[in-house]
């Protein structure tokens, strides 16, 4: 079938996909369940890809609050983007693009530019065809080259927001043989008080969908613990597939062992087989096992690191967190993190932070917590403790080395006091013209030229380094030489802009004006990350901790 004239759809690209739904509440794992699927369909031997649809009517993620959606993920060509999408990139190895986040702003704001130039010919402008045309273009077009597509779609079943992009998974029911595309649908399956798990609810989220004509292939129920057999029974009689397509999603404690949990439930092979892909899958002898491997590997040490932080939830600094894991995982080390909340440090940072073996200050916007971070730079600085300073991070370090090395009184970033009499961090020259928010920041990946026979080049076992960012300011190129005059060196350099700070007067003090957590792998871990640990692992006394400071 050529192309649409009309909308541009052309129905031919992509090979198979496979469609995630959620179903009873929101943050069940929609997510983690269909990256894990990915992982053992790429460790089978297949090339996959994900796209992750947000029905809100953001554009971007970018100028949303991490407590609205967890952190902003930042893709190497500058796409800001939901937490899921770095999920994905983990499981799968892969680099994502911002074509593979869908939006329904990001289609609105398409579609009705085109209206605008009078691209459709004076057509009436409709959910359908235009809209949902447009929403499969956009999963097409991230599909090209793949194996399989998985395409999770954000929120839960019935809701309004997300009635468009299941409509278009229902044309693509019907475009596509029955062997290409899958359907996948996650629900909750509680316990009642006496123990009994409940099926109730998923049969009610599976109503739901059949209502608007999409039929699950495959459930997934998310519980404590596996399914009963009698469970999945009854599931399967009332929402009318296979037992065999129900499979068990059960808590763990780590997520990357979600991947062994749901192949020990025969997902791969139930997948592989609604596909037609089990003869062109590897023998289950040459499957990569690298992935397990990783996983399952003894961590004989452990550590304790605080990440001090304005927001007092994980998500907001998900990657920070299993970047420290993919070090962990490196080095054989288990990484604790305290959470340390940067408004409460003022006064008791010092009693928080003894309990902890190494300091990270990750990135943020707004001056709320600034001071806290800022006395934790002091007492990492002051006490020898191993410090890793993330955007913001960076900039506090310099700021913290202003004021209390140099003497400068009042020194700050301008984004935080615009009237600071040492503005040693200030907006970046290409930002002063800008008015809007989103997607006008330095974004993407940047390459960083290394100061050779420096801490940096020993991070990373090079002369340059290529990492993401988000920000807006920088350091103010007329403090540089009065910085780097008592103890501070800007040891990474972009051009004219700072981008690597340490102290060679210290066992571990490293800023970096990037975000080198967003590149980090389970496989190929953060080089800043994993050097913090082996910092830390070898200058600290772990078996002396205060516990009953842990946030």
């Amino acid at each position: 079938m050529p192309a649409d004239p009309d909308t541009g759809y052309d129905p031919s690209l992509g090979r198979k996909f496979v469609f995630v739904t959620g179903g009873v509440m929101s943050g069940l794992g929609k997510g983690i369940t269909a990256a894990s699927t990915g992982r053992l369909l790429a460790n089978a031997g297949f090339d996959v890809t994900a796209v992750k649809v947000d029905p809100y009517l953001n554009v971007d993620a970018g100028t949303m609050n991490p407590y609205e959606h967890g952190e902003v993920y930042v893709l190497k060509d500058g796409g800001e983007v939901d937490l899921d999408l770095g999920n994905y990139e983990r499981f799968l190895g892969t680099d994502m693009t911002f074509d593979h986040n869908v939006t329904t702003g990001k289609t609105y704001e398409h579609v009705i530019e085109r209206e605008r130039a009078g691209d459709y010919l004076g057509k009436t402008v409709q959910i359908i065809p235009h809209v949902t045309d447009d929403i499969k273009r956009r999963i097409r077009e991230a599909a090209e080259g793949s194996d399989v597509c998985l395409v999770e779609i954000g929120g839960t079943v019935g809701d309004i927001e997300s009635m468009p992009f299941l409509e278009a998974l229902r044309q693509f029911a019907h475009e596509e043989d029955d062997e290409d595309i899958l359907f996948t649908h996650v629900t909750l399956v509680p316990y009642s008080k006496n123990g009994e798990q409940k099926t109730k609810p998923t049969q009610h989220s599976v109503k739901e969908l059949r209502s608007i004509g999409l039929q699950p292939d495959i459930l997934v129920g998310r519980s404590e613990d596996r399914l009963d057999p009698s469970t999945k029974e009854k599931i399967a009689l009332f929402c009318d597939v296979p037992t065999d397509a129900v499979f068990s999603n059960p808590d763990v404690e780590d997520i990357y062992h979600v991947p062994l949990m749901v192949e020990d439930e025969g997902l791969d092979e139930h997948v592989m087989e609604r596909l037609g892909l089990v003869d062109e899958a590897l023998p289950k002898a040459e499957r990569s096992t690298e992935w397990r491997d990783l996983v399952t590997r003894d961590r004989d040490r452990d550590l304790d690191v605080a990440l001090v932080g304005k927001y007092a939830l994980e998500d907001a600094y998900m990657s920070i967190h299993e970047a420290l894991k993919h070090a962990g995982i490196q080095t054989g080390t288990e990484v604790n993190v305290l959470w340390v909340d940067a408004d409460e440090t003022r006064a008791e940072h010092e009693q928080r932070l003894a309990a902890a073996d190494a300091v990270v200050v990750p990135g943020g916007f707004g001056s709320r917590g600034t001071d806290g971070k800022i006395e934790a730079v002091r007492y990492a600085r002051k006490n020898g403790v191993p410090f890793l300073g993330l955007c913001l991070g960076f900039q506090m370090a310099v700021v913290e080395h202003a004021r209390n090395v140099l003497g400068l009184e009042g020194a700050h970033s301008a984004e935080i006091d615009p009237d600071t009499p040492h503005p040693v961090i200030d907006l970046l020259p290409d930002q002063y013209e800008t008015e809007d928010m989103g997607g006008t920041m330095r974004l993407g990946a940047h390459e960083t030229d290394i100061e050779p026979e420096t801490l940096a080049a020993e991070v990373y076992g090079a002369d340059s380094c290529t990492e993401r960012h988000r920000h807006r300011y920088e350091v103010n190129p007329e403090y540089i030489d009065a910085l780097e005059s008592d103890g501070l060196v800007f040891s990474g350099r972009a051009d004219n802009r700072m981008e690597i700070l340490e102290r060679p007067d210290h066992p571990f003090f490293f800023g970096t004006q990037a975000h080198p957590e967003f590149r980090s792998r389970p496989d190929r871990a953060s080089p800043p990350f994993v050097s913090l640990v082996e910092a830390a692992l070898g200058s600290t006394d772990t078996t002396e901790r205060n516990a009953d400071v842990r946030l």
